[in-house]
């Protein structure tokens, strides 16, 4: 059965029209496909992008960083080539191979680009891994686990100070050498990223280039360990580049008009890397590389560069949008120069919760007299990454669209839940050295089991799209079985409790209530309490009566609304240590593990649950 719906106003000249093919089984399993076709040739590599607009668009502006005096430093297609070949051939040299690849520890940077594109140009394999596991811990074993399974042949760190415990800590694990970054000094037992740009052969770099096939291992990708211990993800050529051959068939508007991002996302994830980067590359866009991040300390350095350049697209997570959302609101400036040729807001990770997506229309509306369009999409690093995507504009928050062309999903009746299941070109052929996991990862007709649930928005118009239903682990009974849906609740939690709320932890396994443990805005925090200083301890800030008052009216709103015990939260308790990404509680693309925070909290859980509750614990009822 073909499905068909006109996409809405606003939304046409963008994007293609969706269409869904849907399968309905016996047993209540449906398989659902896009009715675009995805062609059986797409580009062979990524690497082909890169030669194309060296080619076409020489002098385009492909990177820009800011340099140490602030002032942007920007990289054309053609120079970026020119370079990408020098460095390819220095690699040659190394021995490298799946076996012993190319290790990134870096932020996003024009020389992790380079090196990144130059290994991908020959064959080899490049790694990128989260600099939170070499500057933000303690004792380096989720590093040193990377490490022992990668063993690479280079390992490229920049700037090299930074990391240099880090190193010490894996030198037993490699028999690599080690890069120090450009803009490190320098340091004994490294060689300088400038010596990897001396003499260029370019007929040795092409023809290792030739033999490319869209089976070669372009990247490892590690998880980012939301549900277990990271696993390095295969990503092949084949994989990233049918995900951009879909993109372009679901987004026309990128053949036509370049895009151009402002990014922070991390190129050691696949959003940032295979999702934004790729993209940028496939269309000949120009991406400026954002040093901020959305947490206090770095958020003025976003702010920064958003007054400066326009973005045509914008992508980033829910964390990010609370965040900037009243800063928006206050700065007209800021305001009208991020939405002056903005075409749509992206969101992926989590929904979006209901109050900042009305708030980030209002404010465009009012910058632009039009109301921006907001799309998400779904995927994760096995399937690098998108296997739905929302071209189209969606009736509420939270719709993550429809297959992608070449995608299968395969949605299984699961307790209450509808279980969904990928396959398709875009889907990874298992984990580097895991060969007992990547068994278990896959069902009997050759669907990844990715441990997530959907549900349709209208069943009776599948081209609405889908809607994140959760993880099916999450999921709990209360003692008085009834089930817990935590991706929904907590979607309803934030926007309920809003602007305290910035992200919840859904508790009440076993119990007979639910709980909330709450990582606050504490800059929102404040402005509910205009009598305390501005430098008021954040102690101080969580247990003035006004933050308390907003969070009892919204439990009780949810108890009145909701349709019984399971969907609201009876006590709740405010936490002033924000999550730790050391300890695996948020990943520095900022989502939420709900299971890490339980687990490292379990204390505050059973002080939560005390027969006679504390005062800091608020309750539904009110009493404090």
């Amino acid at each position: 059965m073909a499905i068909h719906t006109p996409s809405t106003t606003g939304s046409r000249q963008m994007f293609t029209d969706p269409l869904v093919m849907i399968e309905a089984r016996a047993d209540g399993t449906r398989i659902l496909r896009s009715g675009i076709p995805l062609p059986d040739t797409y580009t062979r590599c990524v690497g082909e992008w890169l030669e194309q607009w060296a080619r076409e668009a020489p002098d385009r502006m492909f990177l820009a960083q800011r340099g140490k005096d602030g002032a942007w430093i920007e990289l054309t297609y053609g120079e970026a080539r020119r370079r990408v070949v020098a460095i390819a051939s220095w690699l040659l040299g190394q021995n490298l191979s799946p076996e012993r690849p190319l290790v990134i520890l870096s932020d996003n940077s024009i020389e992790h680009a380079l090196l990144m594109l130059a290994a991908m140009h020959i064959g080899v394999p490049s790694c990128a891994i989260s600099s939170g596991n070499s500057l933000m811990s303690k004792d380096f074993a989720k590093l040193k686990g990377n490490i022992e399974l990668m063993r690479p042949g280079v390992i490229y760190a920049d700037p090299v100070e930074r990391f240099l415990p880090a190193i010490e800590a894996v030198r037993d694990l490699h028999s690599g050498v080690v890069v120090a970054g450009g803009a490190s000094g320098a340091v004994p037992g490294t060689i300088p990223f400038r010596e990897l740009e001396g003499a260029a052969n370019e007929a040795a770099v092409m023809s290792a280039f030739a033999r490319i096939t869209p089976d070669t291992i372009g990247k490892f990708l590690f998880t980012s360990g939301s549900v277990g211990t990271p696993k390095a993800v295969i990503n092949t050529q084949r994989m990233m580049c049918s995900n951009q051959k879909a993109k372009e068939l679901m987004w026309p508007f990128l053949a036509e008009e370049p895009p151009v991002l402002v990014e922070w996302l991390p190129w050691s994830h696949t959003f940032g890397s295979n999702h934004n980067f790729n993209m940028v590359l496939r269309g000949g866009g120009s991406l400026w590389i954002d040093e901020g991040k959305p947490t206090p300390a770095a958020l003025d350095k976003t702010v920064r560069n958003l007054r400066e350049i326009s973005p045509t697209v914008y992508f980033n997570v829910p964390r990010a949008y609370d965040m900037l959302v009243p800063l928006l609101r206050e700065d007209k400036a800021l305001r009208d120069n991020f939405f002056r040729k903005l075409k749509f807001i992206f969101y992926a990770g989590a929904a979006l919760p209901h109050h900042l997506w009305t708030a980030l229309e209002d404010l465009s509306e009012e910058s632009t007299g039009k109301r921006i369009l907001m799309v998400s999409s779904w995927g994760a690093t096995e399937t690098s990454p998108m296997a739905t995507d929302c071209h189209f504009r969606a009736v509420r928050s939270g719709v993550i669209g429809v297959p992608v062309p070449g995608t299968a999903l395969k949605l299984v009746p699961t307790a209450d839940k509808m279980e969904v299941r990928v396959k398709g070109p875009n889907v990874f052929p298992g984990y580097w050295k895991q060969p007992d996991v990547t068994a278990k990862s896959f069902d009997d007709e050759g669907y990844y089991i990715i441990g997530d649930a959907v549900e349709f928005v209208d069943v009776a118009r599948p081209t609405y799209g889908l809607v994140f239903d959760g993880r099916v682990g999450e999921d709990f009974k209360l003692l008085t079985g009834t089930w817990v849906h935590v991706g929904s609740l907590r979607v309803a939690g934030i926007d309920a409790l809003k602007p305290v709320a910035q992200d919840i932890v859904v508790t009440g396994h076993d119990r007979d209530e639910i709980g909330f443990l709450i990582f606050p805005n504490i800059p929102e925090c404040r402005t509910l309490c205009p009598t305390l200083p501005a430098d008021a301890p954040v102690e101080q800030v969580l247990s003035n009566p006004a933050v308390l008052s907003r969070i009892r009216q919204g439990m009780a709103m949810m108890k009145t609304t909701g349709g019984g015990t399971s969907t609201y939260a009876a006590r709740a308790l405010l936490l002033a240590e924000p999550p730790s990404v050391e300890a695996g509680e948020i990943t520095d693309k900022g989502y939420i593990n709900q299971r890490a925070v339980l687990n490292r909290r379990s204390d505050l859980v059973e002080y939560l649950y005390a027969d006679v509750p504390d005062k800091t614990v608020i309750t539904v009822h009110g009493a404090v």
